[in-house]
């Protein structure tokens, strides 16, 4: 009976203690090794002051075709070969263009140069010839991680195909205030558990490829009403609140192993409740079309050394690359000079300064600040160790050059355009709905009335038009925007009334540092107020921010798309008709519609 028993018992451990244990083992942390330490001492050692300083600042590029005699090529070299820069983030601009400058930039260089962009949708996001995939909140609407780490994964090999080493992504704020102008679809939504485990995935995916991920925005940029592009947010709450929510995810993604967090220019006045007021003149705005002043803000998250080396690297005990915000952003160039800025940046823990107003200026604030002492050359070699190391990991030692010929083999391949689909099938969301109206039978008469934020008039709501066309349906396409008279109005009022059938697409999109974001134009609210008056059939599709069924209770059928991506556009014409089932949840609470809701419509 003994060996019974014992026998009972190692089962029970094998089948459940040993399972226990291994899920409960945190990830293993993606960090430079041993070699790559050695590899920065051994150059930290040949480096000057001025190299060192170099290395922290990181520079943007739109790019474009560039002749080498032009004033704009001479000053980006300059940038590198005499500055010395440490990095470029990329921005807009073709894929031929962006990798042959960097190849450039890359052979003048005399430290490899690390390469970043802001890939929170895949490099769609800044390559309009490749796929783009859904925002964040679309993929949390499908209740499944793995298409998270699927993506990441796609992103990562996508990324080095470009050259690419940092991804500033995933965003892991918490999207708990339905006015967040410039967050919104980019979270993964409002619960904290799941914001953690889809940025957990993500993070995987793209670590598994040796690409740098990039937690952000530290310490949480989901509970505001500002756009840091346009000013300085403030959120005035408690320790235990911030732990609770905004840290949360954050903590997750560091047990998790994610190697860099992004700083935001978030005013967190129970943190770090030093005044700061605005400047007489700043910096006119690299990012808004206008300027925000907040009351009663205190220091930057970013500048904040009770932020970042306090609570970050000492509490949470984070040793990875910490990184600015862009430090041309108006939260932080209303307050600080780039000087100023910048010294400032460095002794708050940070390690890279990205995207300086002026590199120049931040070079000389950096340089005087470390000849008079204010900042010691050891706080300096902290920093460049670390950025060396992370270059030696991500392979930049040995081949800084991206072959031109491969790009064509790995971006945007079936695999991409394949998973793509497959998310937005699965994110689309039907909120509520008015009976008997879908699926919208084949040889239907509809109106597509599209209402932007965007200045897209030509051709915002094609793709949506195209898919309803492909699948049956006889569609008119109508568009509002900002400049729209009473006349265009009264015109598009009309003629939706008299289909019968209108397919409200609301292109109300986060527009970065725009005063509109996020927001329909005044000349579409009437217009479509006008419509749901009527006796005509609306079906009102979210193509961006989710929350408008706030602004309009009356609407009788809500969809919510998560965003304008052609994918999503396809998934929703698909849905509309029967062709596919509606499958999403809301990963947010939405008026009186909370947080899970999503009404089943099975495919015809």
């Amino acid at each position: 009976m003994s060996k019974f028993f014992a026998s009972i018992f190692v089962f029970i451990c094998v089948q459940f203690i040993v399972p226990f244990s291994i899920l409960a083992a945190p990830a293993a942390k993606y960090r430079p090794d041993e070699k790559a330490n050695k590899w920065a001492e051994k150059q930290l050692k040949k480096m000057s002051i001025d190299e060192k300083i170099g290395q922290l600042v990181h520079i943007g590029i739109n790019a474009e075709f560039m002749n080498q005699d032009s004033a704009q090529y001479k000053e980006l070299r300059r940038q590198i070969v005499d500055n010395k820069v440490g990095g470029i983030i990329v921005f807009v601009g073709g894929v031929y263009d962006t990798v042959h400058l960097v190849n450039r930039m890359q052979a003048e260089a005399k430290i490899p140069l690390l390469i970043s962009a802001d890939f929170e949708t895949g490099v769609g996001m800044r390559f309009p010839d490749t796929v783009n995939f859904p925002w964040n909140m679309a993929i949390a609407a499908t209740g499944n991680p793995d298409y998270a780490r699927r993506q990441g994964a796609i992103v990562a090999r996508e990324s080095r195909a470009l050259g690419v080493q940092q991804v500033f992504a995933p965003v892991v704020d918490v999207n708990n205030n339905a006015d967040n102008p410039v967050i919104n679809v980019r979270s993964y939504g409002e619960d904290v558990a799941d914001v953690s485990r889809f940025g957990a995935a993500f993070t995987d995916g793209l670590q598994s490829e040796n690409v740098l991920a990039t937690a952000k925005h530290f310490p949480g940029h989901g509970d505001t009403a500002v756009d840091s592009h346009r000013g300085l947010p403030v959120i005035d709450y408690t320790r235990e609140r911030l732990e609770k929510t905004e840290f949360a995810p954050f903590r997750s993604l560091i047990d998790a192993g994610i190697g860099s967090i992004m700083i935001s220019h978030i005013s967190m006045p129970q943190l770090d409740a030093t005044k700061v007021e605005p400047l007489k003149q700043s910096i006119k705005p690299s990012y808004a079309d206008s300027e925000v002043i907040t009351q009663g803000t205190t220091m930057p998250a970013t500048l904040s050394t009770n932020i970042v080396t306090d609570i970050l690297k000492k509490d949470m005990k984070f040793d990875g690359l910490i990184v600015t915000d862009a430090m041309d952003m108006s939260g932080l160039t209303l307050y600080f000079g780039q000087e100023e800025g910048s010294v400032r940046a460095i002794l708050a823990g940070n390690d890279v300064l990205l995207k300086p107003a002026n590199a120049d200026a931040a070079i000389k604030g950096v340089r005087d600040a470390v000849a008079s002492g204010r900042i010691t050359e050891e706080r300096l070699n902290q920093s460049v160790r670390k950025i060396l190391a992370w270059k030696y990991k991500l392979g930049l030692s040995k081949n800084k050059i991206t072959p031109l010929d491969a790009i064509d083999k790995i971006v945007s391949s079936s695999a991409t355009r394949q998973l793509n689909e497959e998310i937005a099938q699965d994110a689309i969301t039907l909120v509520k709905k008015e009976e008997n109206v879908f699926p919208v039978k084949t040889g239907a008469s509809a109106v597509v009335l599209c209402i932007t934020n965007g200045e897209d008039r030509n051709y915002v709501g094609n793709t949506l038009v195209a898919a309803l066309r492909q699948n049956g349906l006889k569609v008119e396409r109508v568009v509002i925007e900002e400049r729209s008279t009473d006349k265009d109005i009264a015109e598009a009022v009309a003629k939706a009334k008299a289909s019968g059938l209108v397919i409200a697409g609301l292109y109300g999109r986060v527009r970065t540092g725009a005063k509109n974001s996020i927001g329909l134009p005044a000349s579409g609210e009437k217009a479509l107020r006008e419509v749901l008056a009527s006796d005509a059939k609306v079906i009102s599709i979210a193509f961006g921010n989710p929350y408008l069924l706030r602004g309009f209770p009356e609407m009788k059928t809500y969809i919510v798309a998560y965003g304008d991506m052609s994918s999503l556009q396809r998934a929703t014409g698909n849905a509309i008709t029967g062709k596919s089932e509606f499958k999403g949840k809301l990963p947010i609470t939405v008026g009186k519609y909370p947080r899970g809701t999503g009404v089943t419509a099975a495919a015809n």
